[in-house]
Formats: structure tokens, C-alpha cells, sequence
């Protein structure tokens, strides 16, 4: 796996340049490439009455985006990337998804949006419907965040992301595809580390002997990553937990000094997932870091 072309979709929103800048670090991982997209909400330029769009309104945002990412790529001044720009109007999900697939990114980049409490309980955001469908990995991009820790009000900067990602395995088949996505960041990494969960739930009506024989299994399999990484000439460690799988893998998150959260993208059926989320869309979710998932 390869991230050498990175699909950038973004509102402008405060922080938003600090943020591509600290994503354009992909350069020593073999970045080549970057798209930066903005999506113009079709309803912000819909003329209701008869169907049809405001032309004006349209042809202004479109320029207004234009002179931003041209100012954005003066500013970055590197001969060595690739720059594009898409603007478009339409569906924002769709739109990126399109744009992603016709440019052949192997990376889109998203920003996390606040929820309503309707969008919380029934349909989701925007960002989790395509860390959904999206066939290429995601990463969601968190560059500055207020969180809850320990009773304390926090703020991060997240602008060394690829500094120590933790990767959080449950050793599927998008597990797998997610440390070959690790992997692939050589030459960023400082350290990874790598982590299972054995859940509460998996665990909870066995017997001590059958979470044993579990407990070593993990270790066994943990190690086995661990050696890969060692072959490709990356520092790892790797770390085992027991309890809710997505507190446990936040707190290893935080416990280990971790700069980002790498995971594949959980397999439940499309209706469970869709309604009540995947462990690792909630992790993408509930953490302060960015989190990539790996279809």
C-alpha cells in the first residue's frame, strides 16, 4: 500500500491550511500528488421555485475557493507535489467519493463536523457515511480538538500525526490491510504500536482457563505483527487490553503517547453498522487524535 495521491476535502474552516500542511509530511512516505476539493452544497445554491441553480451565487463561492487554493499552493511553494483543484456542486458525500475515485486517490482526507443530536442517535454526519463507503482509506483529520480527560478540560494540536501511530487490530482481513498501511509510512514513524482488545463482551461467560488460552493467542498474534514491523525496519512495541474495546483503545491511545490511531474498518452487516456504528467508527468518533481507517 501506497499513499502517493491525497484527495484534501475542505470548507475552510479556521486551521484548515495548518492542517494540509502537517499531512503534507506523506512526502517522505512517497506522496506525489495532492487534490484539493471543495464541495459547493447543492440547497447553497438551489433556486427552489423553479428547479434550477444561482448561477451568480455559484460562479462567486466557485472563485472564492479558487483564489483560496491558489493561495495555498503559493504558500506551500513545492515543486516536488503535484497540485489540483476540484470545485464542484452537488452531494458533499458523493462529490468526494466521485472526485476521489477519478483522480485514483489512495487517501482522503476529511474533517470532523459537530453533530446534531438527531444526526447522533439516526443517520450519522457526513464524515462517517463515507469512512462507510469509501473503498479507499480515510483519514479523518483533527488538528486542533477540546476534549474530556481525567476531569479536565483539554485542548490539542494534532501536527505531528505520523509521529507514533497506534494501530488497533482485531485481526481481520481490513486489520491486516491496516499495518500494510502502516508499513507504508516509513521514514515517518517514530514508533508504532500496535494493540488488541480482548472485549468484555468475548470474554464475559468464559471460563479463566479459555481467557487464558485467549490472552496467549493475542500475545502470540501481537507478536508476530511486532516482528513485521521489526523486518521492515520500523521501532514498534505492542500492547495487550481486556474491557470495552473502544475505551480500552483510546486509553492505550493516550497511555502510550500515540499521535494518531490507525484502524480497519469494522465488518458488521450494513444495517447494524449504518445505525449504530462500528467500533472503529466510534473510535474515529470519540478520539481526539486522527484516525485512519483501512477498508
Amino acid at each position: 500500500m501506497a499513499f502517493k495521491t491525497l484527495l484534501y476535502h475542505t470548507r475552510f474552516r479556521e486551521l484548515a491550511f495548518n492542517s494540509l500542511k502537517s499531512l503534507l509530511e506523506l512526502k517522505a512516505a512517497g506522496l506525489k500528488k495532492v487534490v484539493l476539493a471543495h464541495v459547493i452544497p447543492r440547497e447553497d445554491v438551489a433556486f427552489v421555485p423553479y428547479g434550477g441553480t444561482l448561477k451568480e451565487d455559484e460562479k462567486r463561492i466557485r472563485e472564492e475557493a479558487r483564489i483560496q487554493f491558489d493561495d495555498w499552493i503559493q504558500t506551500i511553494d513545492d515543486p516536488q507535489l503535484e497540485f489540483r483543484q476540484r470545485i464542484e456542486v452537488g452531494s458533499t458525500n458523493a462529490a468526494i467519493l466521485d472526485m476521489a475515485k477519478a483522480e485514483r486517490a489512495d487517501l482522503i482526507v476529511v474533517g470532523r463536523k459537530k453533530r446534531t443530536v438527531l444526526e447522533k442517535v439516526y443517520v450519522g454526519t457526513h464524515v462517517l457515511d463515507i469512512l462507510r463507503r469509501s473503498e479507499v482509506p480515510v483519514l479523518m483529520s483533527k488538528y486542533m480538538v477540546q476534549y474530556e480527560w481525567q476531569g479536565e478540560l483539554l485542548v490539542r494540536t494534532n501536527d505531528q500525526i505520523w509521529k507514533r501511530p497506534l494501530l488497533a487490530s482485531d485481526w481481520s482481513e481490513p486489520s491486516r490491510r491496516a499495518l500494510d498501511a502502516a508499513l507504508a509510512l516509513k521514514g515517518l514513524v517514530e514508533k508504532l504500536i500496535v494493540t488488541h482488545v480482548l472485549g468484555a463482551r468475548r470474554i464475559k461467560n468464559l471460563e479463566p482457563l479459555a481467557v487464558k488460552r485467549l490472552e496467549d493467542e493475542s500475545i502470540t498474534r501481537l507478536q508476530s505483527y511486532s516482528r513485521e514491523i521489526d523486518d521492515a525496519g520500523i521501532s514498534g512495541e505492542y500492547h495487550l487490553a481486556m474491557g470495552r474495546t473502544v475505551e480500552e483503545i483510546i486509553k492505550m491511545s493516550r497511555d502510550y503517547g500515540a499521535t494518531m490511531i490507525i484502524v480497519g474498518r469494522t465488518g458488521k452487516d450494513w444495517f447494524h453498522e449504518y445505525w449504530l456504528g462500528g467500533v472503529s467508527h466510534q473510535i474515529a468518533e470519540l478520539s481526539e487524535l486522527p484516525v485512519l481507517l483501512i477498508p
